[in-house]
């Protein structure tokens, strides 16, 4: 990294704040990069082998929990928030109570994120720049071994939940995070007090019972991570459980009393595409690869893939309520589809007591 020419860190640092607001997002804040009792956690939970098949999450090291191992030079992380509620957005009980339509997690909705805040965020770079002169940085936007909500938590965003998400007093928890690394000795905000108490709502919530306890994620039981991250068969143990769920899993942040604050976001790109905030799963079991792909371009959805897109699906259809439609549209892909969408077709069309 290359350090910047002399400036006054204060007046810098309200400076990024007030240009990060300017750029479209909700908070900007300043963590300092110590991160040792996040990295204790993170080998805990390593070690339990709850990261499933994320082996990236072991890939880097101590790398992920050591910004300056990272990104040689770095002494602050400069972290920013962004509403992703959209507006007029499907209710997502009455969309997760009606069997026949898919569910898609709030944040996959509209535009890849990714892009969105990672453009955002290297305008914000480019301002600091013309202020300060050539400075040494880094984007990262969920694209490297970055332990974002401790940093965040540490620039005071908001506190981790007990379901492991970031939570704002102000703002609940549905937003994206991104993060600046820096060789700018800025100061560094607080962490906010945790503001959980006694409340276990999102424990009780989860449909696979994957926070096995406060602060404790199994991500193996996680349905995001069954619909997302996984790649190979889901365990028949958990598809009753996801329901009509295809995409992510909301629930925990659903029932989560903090999300009362949280605002709809002013961003364009987050308006939901293609009526996906409620669309009937037959219709959506019918695309072709060629329509997916059309479809999902420019979408964090396509990053699963046409197969898991299918198999996702297929387990859906297994839990809707038994139809002359849904049996046609399983049937249909019987015969045509990959060895992995056809063991997750056979069993839904065994649940509607065919095959």
């Amino acid at each position: 990294m290359t350090a910047a020419a002399c400036f006054d860190p204060e007046t810098l640092a309200a400076q990024i704040k007030r240009w990060g607001e300017e750029l479209g997002f909700q908070q900007v804040g300043i963590a300092e990069i110590t991160l040792a009792q996040d990295e204790n956690h993170l080998e805990g939970w390593l070690a339990r082998g709850w990261h499933g098949d994320m082996h990236y999450m072991r890939r880097h090291g101590k790398r992920r929990s050591r910004p300056a191992e990272l990104v040689p030079g770095t002494v602050r992380v400069i972290s920013a928030r962004m509403d992703y509620l959209p507006a007029g957005v499907r209710d997502a009980w009455s969309v997760l109570r009606d069997h026949t339509l898919g569910y898609i997690s709030r944040y996959a909705l509209g535009r890849d994120y990714h892009k969105t805040i990672r453009r955002r965020l290297q305008q914000l770079a480019d301002r600091i720049e013309g202020e300060v002169g050539s400075f040494g940085y880094r984007v990262f936007v969920d694209s490297a071994p970055v332990l974002e909500k401790a940093l965040a938590r540490d620039a005071g965003l908001g506190w981790i939940g007990k379901h492991t998400n970031l939570l704002n007093r102000h703002a609940g928890s549905w937003f994206f995070l991104g993060e600046l690394y820096t060789d700018l000795p800025l100061p560094a905000d607080q962490a906010p007090r945790n503001h959980c108490g006694s409340c276990a709502a999102c424990i009780d919530i989860c449909p696979t019972r994957a926070i096995v306890a406060p602060y404790q994620l199994d991500a193996r039981r996680c349905i995001s991570y069954l619909t997302i991250e996984h790649h190979g068969a889901i365990p028949v143990e958990f598809r009753k459980a996801i329901g009509n769920r295809i995409y992510g899993c909301d629930d925990c942040q659903l029932v989560c009393p903090w999300n009362r604050y949280a605002r709809v976001t002013a961003e364009a790109d987050f308006t939901p595409r293609l009526e996906l905030d409620g669309a009937g799963l037959t219709q959506l079991f019918a695309w072709t690869e060629s329509e997916f792909m059309r479809y999902t371009e420019g979408s964090a959805i396509r990053r699963i893939g046409y197969e898991r897109w299918q198999r996702n699906l297929a387990v859906a259809l297994g839990n809707a309520p038994t139809s002359p439609e849904v049996v046609a549209a399983l049937e249909a892909r019987n015969v045509s589809a990959s060895a992995l969408v056809r063991e997750h077709v056979q069993w839904a069309l065994r649940e509607h007591g065919h095959g």
